[in-house]
C-alpha cells in the first residue's frame, strides 16, 4: 500500500479548514484512505510545518499526489464538480516518429503537452513525487513504463524516438556537466550511490539503448534512466512536453492519463491538454492522450444487492457522483444506469468496482445490518478431496511426505532424467533469478531425488512421497499452460527393492477401488522403455476406464544409474509417478 506525504496546512486550507487531525482521520476512513501519522517536515516544530502520512490503496493511482487527493476529497464532500478533462481545441499536435529499432527494447511511446503551466516550489515537488510514485508502483520500477518530462521551449519538434548503439548516444545527463555516451552513463551511475543505479540493469546488456531526440538532434532523454540537462524543467518552465516509453501498451496509456489529469489543472486553460501524434514504422499513427470517459452499464438492483442497501436509481446516481463517477439513469422502470468512468479511474474494471464506490459514498457504517439469508456449507474441491485420500493412504503405509519446490532447472527437468527437450512441454520463466529456478517442473521425481541427496546423513531406507502439481504447456488452454495433480513415491536402500514400490502402488490402487486386472475399471503394468529407468526394469501404469478406454497414468521402475549420478546419489532407487486426476 503506497504512502504519500501531504502538507497538512495546504490540504486543510483546500478543504476549507473544516477539519482537525482527528476529523480528517474520520473523513479518510469513510473515503477509504488511512491517516498513518502527522509529523514535522523539518527540525522546526511549527503547526504550519507539518505533513500528513496517508496510506492509499495500491490501485488508486489518482490519489498519489496532493492534486489528486485534494480534488477527490473535494468532490466527495460536494465542494466541487468532477473536472472536464479534454484535448485543447484547435491545438496542433506535436509529433514523435518511432524508429523500427525501438522494438528491440521499448516498443511503445506516448506523449502530450501541458501548456501555460504555472509552477511553484510545492507544485514542482508534487510533480516530481508523483512520477516517482508511479515509477515505483504502476510502472514496476520503470521496467514496464518510464516517464520523461521536458521544457518544451528548450527543444524543437518533430521529435524522434530511436534505439541506437550506446557509443552513438552523447548528451549531458540531468544535473551533470560532463558530456557522456551511453556506456559512460552506465559506468558513471553504477559507480556511485544514485537513485538511478537500481534501473541500470533494465538496458545495461541491450545492444541498443532507447533515446529521444528533438528536430535538431539534441538528446532529450535516455529512457528508462535519465533526462537530459538541456531540456530540464525549472520553476520558470511554462510549457511541459511529456514523453513516456514502455514495454506495456496498456499501462503506458494509464500512466500518461494520470500524470495529465493531476496537473492539467495548472494549465492556462485548466484541464485542457495538447495532443501528440505518434507515428510508428509501419505508418500507423495514433494521437494521444485519450481522455474520453469509458462507459459502463449497470442496474440499481445489482448495486443495491451487492452493497446491501435499498436506494433508488436517482439516489445511486447522486452517490456515484461523490466518487467522481458521472452517472445517468437510462431506464427508470428497469433501474438501468449508465456510468461514465473518467480517465482518472483505471481501477474500475467491472460492475462490482462501481458497487464498491457506491458503498464508500453511502458509508459502510450506514449500511443496515442484516442476517445472511442464504446459508451455505463449504465442501472441499473434488480434486483436493482425492488428494487427501491418496496422501493419507501412502502415509499410513509408512512413507514420509515431502513438499518440494515447483520450480527447477532445465537440466533437472530433462538432462538429469535422461529426457530430451522437444520445446513443447516445459513452461519456461522469462527472466529467472538463478539457474536453479528456470522452469516449472514436469515431474515430482527430481524434487524427491534432491530431497534424498540433502538427507544422506540419515539412515536407510528412504521411503518418501509427494502429491502435488506439475505444470506443462497446453496451447488449448487460455493461459497456454495446464496443471496436473500427481502422486510420486520412491524407495532407496542398499537394493532398489522394486517390489516395495510396486506394493505401495497396489495398496494405493486398492484404496481407490481400482483392481489389478486387464479389464474395465482395472489397472496393470505394461512394459515400456523409459529413459529415466533401467532398460527392462520400467513399465507404464495403465488403467482401463469403465468405457474401455486405455489411459496411461504414469510410470514405474528402477532409476537408471546415470540419473543417480546426476543427483549425486549412492544407493539404488525405485519409484513410481502417476496422474491421479483420472480417478475423479
Amino acid at each position: 500500500m503506497p504512502t504519500i506525504n501531504i502538507d497538512k496546512k495546504s490540504l486543510f486550507d483546500y478543504l476549507g479548514n473544516e477539519y482537525d487531525t482527528e476529523g480528517f482521520r474520520d473523513l479518510g476512513f469513510r473515503f477509504g484512505i488511512e491517516l498513518e501519522e502527522e509529523t514535522y517536515k523539518g527540525e522546526v516544530e511549527d503547526e504550519d510545518n507539518m505533513e500528513l502520512k496517508i496510506d492509499i490503496s495500491a490501485n488508486r493511482y489518482d490519489l498519489l499526489c496532493f492534486e489528486g487527493l485534494s480534488r477527490a476529497l473535494g468532490i466527495y464532500l460536494g465542494r466541487e464538480q468532477t473536472p472536464n478533462y479534454r484535448i485543447a481545441p484547435g491545438a496542433k499536435p506535436q509529433r514523435i516518429v518511432v524508429s523500427k529499432e525501438c522494438a528491440q527494447v521499448r516498443p511503445y511511446v506516448v506523449g502530450a503537452v501541458l501548456r501555460g503551466v504555472k509552477l511553484t516550489p510545492e507544485r514542482y515537488k508534487s510533480f516530481i513525487d508523483l512520477q516517482d510514485k508511479l515509477h515505483f508502483n504502476l510502472c514496476s520500477k520503470r521496467k514496464l513504463v518510464s516517464i520523461g518530462t521536458h521544457d518544451l521551449d528548450t527543444v524543437q519538434g518533430p521529435f524522434t524516438y530511436e534505439a541506437r548503439k550506446p557509443e552513438d548516444i552523447k548528451f549531458i545527463p540531468l544535473n551533470q556537466t560532463e558530456l557522456m555516451d551511453g556506456h559512460r552513463v552506465i559506468e558513471f551511475y553504477g559507480a556511485k550511490d544514485s537513485p538511478i543505479e537500481k534501473y541500470l540493469d533494465i538496458i545495461r546488456d541491450s545492444p541498443v539503448f532507447p533515446v529521444v531526440y528533438d528536430a535538431n538532434g539534441t538528446v532529450m532523454s535516455l529512457p528508462p534512466l535519465i533526462n537530459s540537462e538541456h531540456s530540464k524543467i525549472t520553476l520558470d518552465t511554462r510549457n511541459i512536453f511529456i514523453e513516456i516509453t514502455a514495454t506495456d501498451f496498456t499501462k503506458v496509456g494509464i500512466t500518461l492519463n494520470i500524470l495529465l489529469t493531476m496537473f492539467s489543472g495548472y494549465c492556462a486553460e485548466p484541464f485542457a491538454v495538447e495532443p501528440v501524434e505518434i507515428v510508428y514504422p509501419d505508418g500507423k499513427s495514433i494521437v494521444y492522450p485519450d481522455l474520453e470517459p469509458r462507459t459502463m452499464h449497470t442496474t440499481a438492483k445489482y448495486l443495491n444487492g451487492i452493497v446491501g442497501i435499498n436506494q433508488s436509481s436517482e439516489e445511486i446516481v447522486a452517490l456515484l457522483r461523490k466518487m467522481s463517477l458521472e452517472a445517468v439513469v437510462e431506464n427508470a422502470d428497469k433501474g438501468e444506469i449508465s456510468v461514465k468512468l473518467p480517465p482518472t479511474r483505471p481501477d474500475i474494471l467491472q460492475e462490482c468496482d462501481i458497487a464498491e464506490d457506491l458503498a464508500i459514498a453511502f458509508g459502510y457504517n450506514n449500511i443496515p445490518r442484516a442476517a445472511n439469508s442464504e446459508a451455505t456449507v463449504g465442501v472441499p474441491l473434488p480434486l483436493n478431496k482425492l488428494d487427501d485420500i491418496v496422501r493419507r493412504e501412502i502415509a499410513m503405509a509408512g512413507w514420509t511426505e515431502a513438499l518440494t519446490l515447483s520450480l527447477c532447472s532445465h537440466d533437472e527437468n530433462f538432462t538429469y532424467l535422461r529426457r530430451t527437450d522437444n520445446g513443447n512441454e516445459a513452461v519456461v520463466l522469462l527472466k529467472p533469478k538463478s539457474l536453479e529456478f528456470q522452469e516449472c517442473r514436469l515431474s515430482l521425481l527430481p524434487g524427491l531425488l534432491k530431497c534424498i541427496r540433502e538427507n544422506k546423513m540419515h539412515a536407510l531406507p528412504f521411503k518418501m512421497f509427494e502429491v502435488s502439481d506439475v505444470v506443462f504447456k497446453n496451447p488449448e488452454r487460455p493461459t497456454g499452460t495446464q496443471n496436473q495433480r500427481r502422486a510420486c513415491a520412491l524407495f532407496s536402500s542398499s537394493s532398489a527393492q522394486f517390489e516395495v514400490t510396486s506394493g505401495l502402488l497396489d495398496t494405493l490402487m486398492t484404496a481407490l477401488n481400482v483392481p489389478h486386472r486387464k479389464g474395465a475399471g482395472g489397472y496393470y503394468l505394461e512394459a515400456a522403455d523409459i529413459p529415466t529407468y533401467l532398460p527392462g526394469r520400467s513399465a507404464n501404469v495403465v488403467r482401463f476406464a469403465e468405457n474401455g478406454d486405455k489411459i496411461i497414468l504414469g510410470s514405474i521402475g528402477v532409476i537408471h544409474p546415470e540419473v543417480l549420478r546426476n543427483f549425486e546419489l549412492d544407493y539404488p532407487v525405485s519409484s513410481f509417478e502417476i496422474n491421479i486426476e483420472p480417478f475423479l
